[in-house]
């Protein structure tokens, strides 16, 4: 069954909007923009003159633990599933499709991307053809490309959105228990190999890298960190008493201790980010648990006019400010070093000072950014929802590149890979002509 338009666009928002997931959900990407503002260092060698790229903030020795806080992605898929599942139901009533669902999800995610991988076709471009050093060219490349692991994530749990939600009406349980035993599954597999296995099975030559079969966990981690906010969505954390929700919380938080201190798994949770891995699974839980015990709070807060009006100003570019930040943060560290005494040694006191000017610079020219790229974040004026068969390829094609990125990391190739299947999904999940009757 195909929406209208009208009911189309409806399918992109909340109803009964909870503003505490709002304002959870902003926090979340303007946290992105401050880790990664303190990890992007770029200085000139003094022996050699030459421009070099460091990560000051992961050269701390309290950068570790400060990751078991600071690592909110997994807040921002329980924030997502709580968001899906509202849409998922409020478009089901109308009488929506899985294929209108996914479609509105899909285009949220491919639309904004586009325009990001035409600039990086452009920029790269140059850089290539004026010959800038391929190394620093990399370094760039890589960081700038860091974040677009997010796009694959996000697509794979909207995508199973329908399918994950209507098994969690019919038993909450069962959803939760497969997919952890999914990720249980995934993890002993990467533990086993370590980095690369070399095998020979009937006469041909295999070779199994732990890392690369760890990113399988892409359908299972994420997926079961969605399901704390269908939890959340069906009322299940209200109904808990606070000091339920706190000892909850802390044990989830706790068990980190018993994933990191045998070495199996990374103390910094950024590391845990891709693959993912199982103590992200404990963090979205007892992030899910800090949400609700913080709610009076928030709700408050978000009584206020300046909190709404920040948090609508924010909230309504949360994808042109998360895929535009690291580019913007690169060429302003770029340009300091045109400016004589504009570019403090990175992970010197005077830069550590510095990033807070540059962070009130960076959302400045994000929001100014917003005005030419955010038209490419609003929902669009949709028609008839195409085939769930070009949904799928839709879905398939934004996940690709993104996901290609995470390996492969961010190069010229990919980058024009990336425009073609962004390009080709937004034109495939576009308008599309509204079927005829066939006379009988």
């Amino acid at each position: 069954m195909s929406l209208p338009a009208p009911a189309a666009r409806a399918a992109l928002d909340l109803s009964k909007r909870d503003l505490t997931l709002d304002l959870a959900r902003v926090v979340c990407v303007l946290l992105v923009v401050v880790i990664h503002l303190l990890e992007v260092g770029v200085g000139v060698d003094p022996a050699t003159g030459a421009i070099t790229v460091s990560r000051p903030l992961e050269h701390q020795r309290w950068f570790d633990g400060v990751t078991w806080v600071l690592q909110i992605m997994p807040l921002f898929f329980v924030v997502g599933g709580f968001a899906g599942m509202t849409a998922w139901r409020s478009l089901r009533r109308r009488g929506g499709t899985g294929a209108d669902f996914v479609r509105g999800r899909v285009l949220r995610l491919a639309q904004p991307a586009l325009p990001l991988f035409v600039f990086y076709v452009v920029a790269l471009g140059i850089a290539t053809f004026v010959g800038a050093p391929h190394g620093l060219v990399q370094s760039v490349a890589v960081g700038a490309g860091s974040p677009l692991w997010f796009i694959a994530a996000y697509t794979v749990c909207q995508a199973l959105v329908p399918a994950l939600a209507t098994w969690h009406e019919r038993n909450r349980w069962a959803p939760l228990a497969v997919l952890f035993a999914g990720v249980v599954a995934v993890e002993l597999v990467r533990h086993l190999v370590h980095g690369r296995l070399d095998f020979s099975y009937a006469g041909v030559d295999v070779r199994l890298d732990g890392d690369a079969f760890g990113l399988l966990n892409m359908l299972f981690v994420w997926p079961l960190v969605q399901q704390f906010g269908f939890w959340y969505a069906d009322g299940w954390f209200d109904r808990r008493r606070p000091w339920q929700l706190m000892l909850l919380g802390l044990g989830s938080w706790a068990t980190l201790f018993a994933m990191v201190l045998p070495g199996g798994w990374s103390p910094d949770m950024l590391t845990n980010l891709n693959p993912p891995t199982l103590p992200l699974v404990a963090l979205g839980l007892s992030q899910a648990c800090a949400l609700r015990l913080l709610k009076p709070v928030l709700s408050r807060l978000m009584r206020t006019r300046g909190a709404r009006a920040i948090v609508f100003l924010a909230g309504t570019r949360l994808m042109t400010i998360y895929l535009w930040h690291l580019p913007i943060i690169i060429a302003l560290a770029g340009l300091a070093l045109l400016i004589p005494g504009a570019s403090p040694t990175p992970g010197s006191a005077a830069w550590w000072w510095s990033r807070i000017l540059v962070y009130v610079v960076v959302l400045a020219l994000l929001f100014a950014l917003s005005f030419v790229v955010g038209r490419w974040e609003a929902p669009r004026e949709l028609g008839p929802t195409p085939p769930p068969g070009v949904v799928a390829l839709a879905a398939v094609l934004t996940f690709l590149p993104t996901f290609l990125e995470i390996e492969l990391f961010l190069s010229l190739p990919l980058a024009v890979l990336g425009t073609v299947c962004f390009g080709v999904a937004v034109l495939l999940l576009g308008r599309w002509p509204a079927r005829t009757a066939v006379p009988s």
